[in-house]
């Protein structure tokens, strides 16, 4: 009875405690101080940082193992990335960077109307970066520069119809009316998006929702941010460098009779001064045989032992300067892979093609999960949910978009910038 009537006082005693205890409706049940739950969430979202690093690390270590076994496939294929739309959306990432971390202090502040805006900001900047990176993806389907399995670029001509599609590489009508109008398709959701959204807020002006009516002004302008870096990537990749000219540069040649006759006097001069060059020195190439000619025949006596160490260390010498770092007839494999002169195959454009597509679509998905939290913390601080005490849900989203960009600061001269 004891027993019983000791865990009915504590129940009472928790139950008034219950009662007399500020819960505000934003600290969950089961923590007791909002810094308890700051601190708890930072946690959560460091070790799930932790997996997005280990996962990321994989692809890294798969690209590092690649380059080194075919460095100049990298270094060829490289030549078909526009330079101009990775910096950019480095620059756009790098800019969104800063307006998430202003936006955490927007919620720290209060100051719910610049909480919107750099949220809306954030989100116009991914926008704008999967706006050019669809630019990028679909110049290089059409042209073919594929996976190994489905590589099909010719230098001849880059940019295939769908018939030659269909007759030359074998592809089914639909996969080849993909591939000549994947523009088409990548744009097809962000604009159906936007007409729902457009559609949405002219309906909640109407009905006088004045919640959803602020939700959906500044959605409306993120979904048209995609567009508009659809335009940038257009103006850039219409300027950007043409598949011909990288071809060149991969092959070695120089295209251009301007550009040959520079090359051409610009040759006659050197040679003219290395043909200087060369009578020197076969002048004292000849004095330095007739001297080793004098040391061999001073060598032949065996008295002479300073002559025949000093022809040892002349051959020693010679050998290293040549190159030989093993005893004469002794042969060794070191390791030098033969590749083949065109880079530009299945087997070779085709395995960079597959890890760059992996790397940066990879990359991309995690920019549209970001989109998705970003849209919910846009909604809560329209509502006014954050606080002083509670501003958890925008510094974890932060960190996660840091690590975003993070990752692309790392791809952009890893893929782009190898020449």
């Amino acid at each position: 009875m004891a027993t019983i009537d000791s865990l009915s006082s504590e129940s009472e005693t928790h139950d008034e405690h219950g009662h007399d205890h500020d819960h505000p409706a934003w600290l969950a049940h089961h923590f007791d101080t909002p810094e308890q739950q700051f601190d708890s969430g930072k946690l959560g979202i460091w070790l799930f940082l932790v997996t997005e690093v280990l996962f990321f690390s994989g692809m890294f270590c798969a690209y590092a193992m690649f380059r080194m076994l075919r460095p100049e496939v990298f270094e060829g294929c490289s030549q078909f990335l526009n330079t101009k739309l990775g910096a950019i959306n480095t620059g756009v990432l790098l800019f969104s960077s800063l307006t998430m971390a202003w936006a955490v202090r927007c919620a720290q502040t209060e100051e719910y109307k610049k909480l919107v805006v750099m949220i809306a900001s954030t989100l116009s900047c991914a926008m704008v970066f999967l706006g050019v990176k669809s630019i990028e993806y679909s110049h290089k389907w059409g042209m073919g520069l594929l996976p190994p399995g489905s590589y099909f670029y010719d230098e001849a001509n880059p940019h295939p119809t769908m018939q030659q599609l269909v007759d030359q590489h074998g592809f089914s009508e639909s996969t080849a009316y993909f591939l000549t109008h994947s523009l088409y398709y990548l744009c097809a959701p962000f604009a159906l998006l936007a007409i729902g959204v457009f559609i949405w807020l002219v309906y909640s002006k109407v009905t006088d929702k004045q919640f959803q009516y602020e939700c959906a002004k500044p959605l409306l302008v993120v979904c048209l941010s995609f567009f508009g870096g659809v335009g940038l990537g257009m103006v850039l990749e219409s300027g950007g460098e043409h598949s011909e000219h990288a071809v060149a540069h991969v092959d070695g040649e120089h295209v251009g009779g301007e550009h040959a006759g520079e090359h051409g006097d610009a040759h006659a001069a050197d040679h003219a001064h290395e043909h200087g060059k060369e009578t020197h020195a076969d002048a004292v190439v000849a004095s330095a045989e007739g001297n080793d000619v004098a040391i061999e025949l001073l060598a032949e006596s065996d008295l002479n032992t300073g002559a025949k160490a000093m022809l040892e260390a002349k051959q020693a010498q010679a050998d290293m300067a040549s190159g030989q770092i093993v005893a004469p007839g002794v042969e060794a494999d070191l390791g030098i892979h033969k590749v083949e002169g065109d880079v530009q195959t299945k087997r070779q454009a085709g395995v960079f093609f597959g890890i760059y597509y992996c790397m940066t679509g990879v990359h991309a998905i995690h920019i549209l999960a970001g989109i998705g939290v970003l849209v919910w913390l846009l909604v809560r601080a329209i509502r006014h949910d954050f606080n002083r005490q509670y501003f958890g849900p925008v510094d974890y989203v932060g960190l996660y978009w840091h690590l975003v960009d993070l990752i692309w600061i790392y791809l952009f001269p890893l893929l782009y910038l190898i020449r």
